[in-house]
Protein backbone atom coordinates (compact mmCIF):
# COMPACT_ATOMS: atom_id res chain seq x y z
CA UNK A 1 0.00 0.00 0.00
CA UNK A 2 1.01 3.24 -0.96
CA UNK A 3 2.06 6.26 1.53
CA UNK A 4 -1.02 8.00 2.05
CA UNK A 5 0.29 12.17 0.28
CA UNK A 6 -0.62 13.51 3.34
CA UNK A 7 2.05 11.67 4.89
CA UNK A 8 5.11 12.37 1.93
CA UNK A 9 6.41 15.53 2.57
CA UNK A 10 7.32 16.06 -1.66
CA UNK A 11 3.44 16.51 -1.71
CA UNK A 12 2.87 18.75 1.41
CA UNK A 13 5.97 21.22 0.24
CA UNK A 14 4.41 21.32 -3.47
CA UNK A 15 0.75 21.67 -2.38
CA UNK A 16 2.20 24.66 0.16
CA UNK A 17 3.91 26.28 -2.78
CA UNK A 18 0.61 25.96 -4.87
CA UNK A 19 -1.42 27.59 -2.25
CA UNK A 20 1.09 30.39 -1.90
CA UNK A 21 0.95 31.16 -5.58
CA UNK A 22 -2.65 31.12 -5.49
CA UNK A 23 -2.58 33.38 -2.14
CA UNK A 24 0.14 36.29 -4.27
CA UNK A 25 -1.46 35.87 -7.75
CA UNK A 26 -4.37 38.78 -7.21
CA UNK A 27 -1.27 41.05 -5.59
CA UNK A 28 1.47 39.96 -8.62
CA UNK A 29 -1.35 40.55 -10.84
CA UNK A 30 -2.03 43.63 -10.18
CA UNK A 31 1.84 44.66 -10.49
CA UNK A 32 1.51 43.56 -14.14
CA UNK A 33 4.06 40.38 -13.11
CA UNK A 34 3.84 36.66 -12.97
CA UNK A 35 5.39 34.59 -10.04
CA UNK A 36 8.41 33.63 -12.23
CA UNK A 37 8.91 37.12 -13.17
CA UNK A 38 9.11 37.91 -9.51
CA UNK A 39 11.47 35.65 -8.34
CA UNK A 40 13.91 36.73 -11.59
CA UNK A 41 13.15 40.56 -9.97
CA UNK A 42 13.86 38.79 -6.70
CA UNK A 43 17.75 37.76 -8.11
CA UNK A 44 18.27 40.97 -9.63
CA UNK A 45 17.49 42.61 -6.37
CA UNK A 46 20.08 40.40 -4.48
CA UNK A 47 22.66 41.17 -7.35
CA UNK A 48 21.64 43.77 -10.33
CA UNK A 49 23.47 42.70 -13.39
CA UNK A 50 23.86 39.24 -12.60
CA UNK A 51 23.92 37.05 -15.94
CA UNK A 52 21.27 34.76 -17.31
CA UNK A 53 22.75 31.79 -16.22
CA UNK A 54 23.86 33.09 -12.68
CA UNK A 55 19.90 34.24 -12.78
CA UNK A 56 18.95 30.56 -14.22
CA UNK A 57 21.60 29.00 -11.18
CA UNK A 58 20.10 30.64 -8.48
CA UNK A 59 16.51 29.68 -8.94
CA UNK A 60 17.93 26.06 -9.44
CA UNK A 61 16.91 26.13 -13.43
CA UNK A 62 18.00 25.89 -16.54
CA UNK A 63 18.92 29.07 -18.58
CA UNK A 64 16.10 28.50 -21.22
CA UNK A 65 13.58 28.43 -18.67
CA UNK A 66 14.57 31.96 -16.90
CA UNK A 67 14.99 33.16 -20.36
CA UNK A 68 11.00 33.78 -21.81
CA UNK A 69 9.87 35.40 -18.42
CA UNK A 70 13.03 37.74 -18.89
CA UNK A 71 12.31 38.91 -22.48
CA UNK A 72 9.04 39.22 -20.83
CA UNK A 73 10.13 41.35 -18.14
CA UNK A 74 12.13 43.67 -20.87
CA UNK A 75 9.28 44.21 -22.94
CA UNK A 76 7.36 45.39 -20.36
CA UNK A 77 10.94 48.10 -19.04
CA UNK A 78 11.34 46.16 -15.94
CA UNK A 79 14.54 45.04 -17.01
CA UNK A 80 17.47 45.71 -19.65
CA UNK A 81 19.55 42.94 -21.34
CA UNK A 82 23.26 43.43 -22.75
CA UNK A 83 25.56 41.38 -24.11
CA UNK A 84 28.90 41.50 -21.33
CA UNK A 85 32.09 43.52 -22.59
CA UNK A 86 33.98 40.71 -20.92
CA UNK A 87 32.33 37.87 -23.06
CA UNK A 88 29.75 38.31 -25.46
CA UNK A 89 28.42 34.68 -24.85
CA UNK A 90 26.68 36.12 -21.22
CA UNK A 91 23.98 38.27 -21.02
CA UNK A 92 23.60 40.22 -18.25
CA UNK A 93 20.48 41.55 -16.89
CA UNK A 94 19.90 45.06 -15.38
CA UNK A 95 16.47 46.18 -13.22
CA UNK A 96 15.14 49.53 -14.75
CA UNK A 97 13.70 52.42 -12.70
CA UNK A 98 10.43 51.24 -13.31
CA UNK A 99 11.50 47.09 -12.18
CA UNK A 100 13.09 48.69 -8.67
CA UNK A 101 9.47 49.92 -7.91
CA UNK A 102 7.63 46.60 -9.14
CA UNK A 103 10.12 44.52 -6.50
CA UNK A 104 9.64 47.34 -3.99
CA UNK A 105 5.73 46.98 -4.22
CA UNK A 106 6.49 43.50 -4.42
CA UNK A 107 7.15 43.50 -0.52
CA UNK A 108 3.73 43.09 0.51
CA UNK A 109 3.90 39.97 -0.12
CA UNK A 110 6.31 39.27 2.51
CA UNK A 111 3.53 40.88 4.75
CA UNK A 112 0.61 38.81 3.23
CA UNK A 113 2.56 35.63 3.92
CA UNK A 114 2.39 36.60 8.00
CA UNK A 115 -1.08 37.67 7.51
CA UNK A 116 -2.58 34.41 6.27
CA UNK A 117 0.06 32.27 8.04
CA UNK A 118 -0.80 32.84 11.38
CA UNK A 119 2.97 31.99 12.03
CA UNK A 120 5.40 35.00 13.74
CA UNK A 121 8.36 36.62 11.88
CA UNK A 122 10.63 34.09 14.24
CA UNK A 123 8.77 31.09 13.29
CA UNK A 124 8.45 31.44 9.41
CA UNK A 125 11.90 32.41 9.78
CA UNK A 126 13.10 29.13 11.50
CA UNK A 127 10.55 26.99 9.19
CA UNK A 128 12.33 28.54 6.07
CA UNK A 129 15.50 27.66 7.98
CA UNK A 130 14.48 24.03 8.28
CA UNK A 131 12.98 23.62 4.57
CA UNK A 132 16.43 25.32 3.11
CA UNK A 133 18.21 22.71 5.10
CA UNK A 134 16.44 20.04 3.94
CA UNK A 135 16.85 21.37 0.14
CA UNK A 136 20.70 21.75 0.46
CA UNK A 137 20.87 18.18 2.21
CA UNK A 138 18.70 16.97 -1.08
CA UNK A 139 20.83 18.32 -3.30
CA UNK A 140 24.32 17.17 -2.71
CA UNK A 141 25.43 14.09 -4.66
CA UNK A 142 25.51 10.95 -2.95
Amino acid sequence: MPVPLDNQICFTLYATSMTINRAYKPMLDAMGITYPQYLVLNVLGEADGATVGAIAQRLSLESSTVTPPIKRLEQAGLVERQRSKVDERQVQVRLTDAGRAVLDRSKCLGELMMERSGLSLDQLNALNQQIQTLNATLAREP
